[in-house]
């Protein structure tokens, strides 16, 4: 890889569940070092997008380029280990209600990379220290913390592997604006410390104008505005305008239920 290949370039990606298009054709490359947001409404495809990527979800065409390789074309164990390269903040924190915080935290250094429990804790209280925490929080249960609490946790446990590539998805999602800036100014604090590329998925528009330093629209599958995120607000895009001011009235048109 040189330094002008993407860090991850989609090509062409497509994606059907019984026979209803979820992603078009897409296109979009991650530069490396870059933060990325994907903006659009409830059920535009954003999660499926970042399945594709982790390998979750097979698509039915296109290519996923990571470091210049196409985790398509890979075996099962083949793309594991090119994704594992990529940390995830779950949408809700996700964290496993019968684990300690430590543990959350640790969890992939233990299953998934085979350290001890001791190296995974030390790495764990690490982790903690970076995003705000004190080493007693290690010891609490999930159920213990507040909702802010537990997106630190989640930011620490997705830091752990000293990934390349962050993942966000709805990072600030149930929040008041005080935690959600507090997380938005960890979220760029830790992604720039360890010199990650990162792509987030919001509806959080403070958010993404924060954490973004470009912003890309997606709208019935494809890509439809991308550009950096200073120029969000100015777009003469009908469809990005009526999104990120909040309107009923415009292009997008939602589906309502007749009764």
């Amino acid at each position: 890889m040189n330094e002008s290949t993407p860090k991850i370039s989609i090509q062409g990606l497509s994606k059907s569940f019984a026979g209803k298009e979820v992603l078009k054709d897409l296109d979009l490359d991650l530069d490396t070092g870059s933060s990325l947001v994907v903006i659009g409404g409830s059920g535009t495809g954003k999660s499926v997008l970042l399945k594709c990527i982790l390998g979750l979800i097979e698509p039915d065409a296109g290519e996923i380029l990571i470091d210049g390789e196409d985790i398509v074309k890979m075996s099962a164990r083949q793309r594991a280990r090119k994704t594992r390269q990529i940390g995830m903040l779950f949408q809700g924190a996700a964290l496993f209600d019968s684990l300690k915080v430590w543990e959350n935290v640790g969890f992939r250094l233990i299953y998934g990379d085979g350290k001890s429990a001791r190296t995974a804790h030390e790495k764990a209280i690490e982790c903690l220290a970076q995003v705000g925490l004190p080493p007693e929080v290690g010891a609490l249960q999930p159920a213990e913390l507040s909702g802010g609490m537990q997106k630190r946790v989640a930011l620490a446990r997705a830091i752990a592997a000293d990934p390349s590539v962050i993942f966000f998805d709805e990072p600030t999602t149930g929040l008041d604006p005080i935690t959600a800036d507090v997380i938005n100014n960890l979220i760029i604090e830790r992604v720039k410390a360890i010199g990650a590329s990162a792509i987030s998925i919001t509806h959080d528009m403070a958010s993404a104008r924060k954490i973004a330093d470009d912003i890309a629209m997606l709208y019935q599958g494809r890509i439809i505005w991308r550009g950096p995120a200073s120029e969000i607000d100015g777009s003469d895009n009908p469809f990005v305008d009526q999104y990120v001011n909040g309107r009923a009235d415009g292009p997008i048109k939602m589906a309502l239920r007749q009764s």
